[in-house]
């Protein structure tokens, strides 16, 4: 069967007021529009044609389908006009530890100083389709952000000091900026803000944008520690659990494990935890990976991921058509042009504009795809 998804877009703070809508082809609801769900999350579930959620039509139907169990994944249309939140994710063993010790402690799950509403983890992938989508990810490199702070002059002395011990460590000081580093911290912004620089003109640049939007918060000087990176169109991005990260502006489609554990570290006026983020975060710094498709056949990419719980499929039919084959409950969301699906076993079909998504189910095998345009498939990653 193939199974229409519809959602509202989630009017968060950050979201584009025009991204989505222009994708769509609609005129802009005059609210910022920054994420729409497509999946069965308890959060915020696709809705069916039926007018049943998908979760519940997932309990109802599923089994009969070949879906036994909640989706994996969480597929996502992300559209950032400002920063998000900067923050981590949990590894599936301390999300286990800390939803337990949370429920243990009787903490309401939808309670706003809530860390661990569910007990999984969530790596993700951004996959750029605006020209270029910029983010912050992963911890720089300690001799370059080392030059960097140089750079800022005596009002950085307090984070100079402590990037050059010789034991320095990043999430230490990290801990430190979001707990006793207040003061520290706004001398720093300040300083970024008044600095230039030829090799880092474009984090300083980020600095100036960001004390615009959030003035005088920590989270800046955390930036201040992180990689800069600009996606070009159909460029992915990986962030696996432990990685430090914050989108910054673009329009993406988002895959991810099906959870919602976040752990802030500033931009933000949500709870954040700076223990719990520290205590999660992987200390090593590195470039998380951009990824660019590898071809399957005509028409079909995969962005290859470490991890089990989802993959990533871009098609782009010929003029013939291309079979795509599934493994498992997918999810079609077509951003491009007028895509159609046939399901390979029963005669269902669906024409997708821009922005459309269909649950395609697993005792279909797989689809047939034709017509112009674009779809991104999310799947189990087995």
């Amino acid at each position: 069967m193939l199974i229409p998804l519809a959602n509202d877009p989630r009017d968060y703070s950050w979201g584009s007021p025009s991204l989505i809508a222009e994708l769509e082809g609609r005129a802009p609801s005059g609210r910022p529009e920054a994420e729409v769900w497509f999946g069965d999350h308890p959060g915020d579930p696709s809705e069916t044609p039926d007018g049943r959620t998908l979760d519940r039509w997932i309990a109802d139907e599923g089994p009969d389908a070949g879906i036994a169990e909640p989706l994996p994944y969480l597929l996502k249309l992300l559209a950032a006009a400002s920063a998000l939140s900067i923050q981590a994710h949990p590894s599936k063993a301390q999300a286990e530890a800390g939803f337990a010790r949370e429920e243990a402690a009787g903490i309401p799950r939808d309670a706003g100083h809530r860390t661990y509403r569910d007990a999984n983890h969530k790596p993700e992938l951004i996959v750029a389709l605006s020209d270029t989508f910029r983010a912050l990810a992963g911890l720089r490199d300690l001799d370059a952000t080392r030059r960097l702070v140089a750079a800022l002059g005596p009002g950085a002395a307090p984070l100079a000091e402590r990037l050059q011990a010789t034991d320095a460590s990043l999430t230490a000081i990290i801990g430190w900026l979001l707990s006793d580093g207040a003061d520290a911290a706004r001398e720093v912004i300040a300083a970024a803000v008044a600095a230039e620089s030829d090799e880092f003109a474009a984090e300083l640049e980020l600095a100036r944008t960001l004390d615009a939007g959030f003035p005088g918060d920590p989270g800046i000087v955390v930036a201040l520690l992180m990689n800069l990176v600009t996606l070009r169109r159909g460029e992915g991005l990986f962030v696996p659990s432990g990685v430090l990260h914050a989108y910054l502006e673009g329009l993406g489609v988002e895959l991810m494990a099906a959870s919602d554990n976040v752990l802030r570290g500033g931009l933000t006026p949500k709870h954040v935890d700076a223990a719990e983020l520290v205590s999660v975060l992987d200390p090593t710094p590195s470039m998380p990976p951009v990824i660019t498709p590898r071809t399957l056949g005509d028409g079909i990419r995969r962005y290859d991921v470490p991890v089990a719980d989802f993959a990533l499929l871009a098609v782009s039919p010929t003029s013939e058509g291309v079979d795509v084959l599934l493994d498992g409950p997918a999810i079609a969301l077509a951003t491009a042009g007028a895509p159609r699906l046939a399901a390979r076993t029963t005669d269902s079909s669906a024409a997708l504009a821009p922005g459309d998504a269909v649950l395609v189910t697993p005792d279909e095998g797989g689809v047939r795809v034709s017509g112009e345009g674009q779809l991104f498939i999310a799947l189990p990653g087995r």
